[in-house]
């Protein structure tokens, strides 16, 4: 695998973004002969607190996760086109190497999103399938426990549960609900979005809220992407959007959010009625709960004091819903590519630019990703992971 990894400091960057936007603004005398610079809008700046810390040439990084040790694992998926060297890698010190190991990798098609679970264990799922592949995806869940690098689960997603056809994106883990614990997986597939509840102890794994407006795109959805207006269209995808895509526990691990990513609106549902096999679909329905409109999320995260963190598509950003339920802006940078996956650590946040709407799948075979991908780490004093 080709890959430059660096960790650079930001100020040059800044400054020129800054020179740049102020060349812009024009200066005259106002009507009573006071001359001013001309207002502009103030998030059209950078946050200043975003850092490159690696460049990769050749493969797109997608999920990330923060191990205690300092490492990151980010997976490389190659649904979108294939690519050389590891399919999960360890990036620690500037360098990227397999992981678990070069042996684990061969196990590996497509890996996506993953989490660390409150045991310290590492879950990943993958999309089972390689582009120009023919064939419905075979989507796996892995665990890798991080003091022995062993793949310790590997379940395998498949009907009912996993229907024919099934684009798994995100997971998280509970371990509050049934004797080994309870995985929420998204399926942001086009003809059956919805969420996947696997019973860890015994693998069985059951598909809800199938095709709910909550879960599915959002009719007539538009949003900006890389400056121009655009509305999504299912039949001629020209930006990448669609249904559910990220999920995340609260810190208490009582609800489950999530967001389709045609869409701006943030839900949620009791973990409690979930992970009940018992629970029927309408008694589902009825309790999902709207929790108003946080942007067009694609990666999140979940902090211990209870705040909720969104990647934000539209302004390059990372957005913050406080547990009192107001929202701020972390960070906003040009460079914010369609961000991706956080991985929050204390005091900041890891996360990957995945450039997704750039893909050629999106612009009649015409590659417009701009290399190389990053990973960015966001300085966010106060803030920490859950548990």
């Amino acid at each position: 695998m080709s890959f430059r990894l660096s960790s650079l400091r930001s100020r040059s960057f800044r400054v020129a973004i800054g020179v740049a936007l102020l060349g812009a603004v024009g200066a005259a005398p106002t009507a009573t002969g006071v001359e001013r610079p001309d207002s502009v809008d103030h998030g059209a700046r950078p946050s200043g607190n975003v850092r490159v810390v690696a460049r990769f040439d050749q493969a797109q990084p997608s999920g990330i996760a923060a191990l205690p040790d300092g490492g990151l694992v980010i997976s490389f998926p190659r649904s979108a086109f294939d690519h050389p060297g590891p399919r999960l890698g360890l990036w620690r010190d500037g360098k990227l190497t397999a992981w678990p190991d070069a042996a684990a990798q061969a196990q590996f098609v497509s890996p996506l999103g993953m989490t660390i679970d409150a045991r310290g264990r590492l879950w990943l799922l993958d999309e089972g399938i390689v582009a120009g592949a023919h064939g419905a995806p075979r989507p796996h869940l892995f665990a890798i426990d991080p003091a022995t690098r062993r793949i310790v689960e590997d379940i395998a997603l498949v009907a009912p549960g996993a229907p024919t056809g099934t684009a798994v994106n995100d997971i998280r883990i509970d371990l509050t609900h049934g004797s080994a614990g309870t995985a929420y997986i998204s399926d942001i597939s086009g003809d059956h979005p919805g969420i996947i509840v696997v019973d860890l102890a015994t693998r069985a794994a059951r598909h809800l809220l199938t095709g709910a407006p909550q879960v599915s795109p959002v009719p007539g959805f538009a949003m900006m992407v890389d400056g121009d207006l655009k509305r999504y269209d299912p039949r001629h995808p020209n930006f990448a959007v669609g249904a559910i895509d990220g999920i995340v526990l609260s810190a208490d691990k009582k609800w489950l959010y999530w967001s389709p990513l045609a869409g701006r609106r943030l839900y949620s549902l009791p973990t409690a009625l979930l992970a009940d096999p018992a629970t029927t679909e309408a008694a589902l329905r009825a309790a999902i709960r709207d929790e108003g409109e946080v942007g067009v999320a694609d990666g999140m995260a979940a902090g211990a004091d209870g705040s909720l963190f969104f990647t934000d598509l539209e302004r390059h950003a990372i957005e913050r819903l406080w547990p009192d339920g107001h929202l701020s802006t972390v960070a906003r940078d040009p460079r914010l590519i369609a961000p991706d996956s956080i991985a929050l650590t204390n005091g900041g946040m890891f996360v990957t630019v995945g450039q997704w709407s750039r893909l050629p799948s999106y612009h009649d075979g015409r590659d417009l990703v701009e290399r190389p991908w990053l990973v960015v780490h966001i300085d966010a004093p106060g803030v920490a992971p859950a548990r």
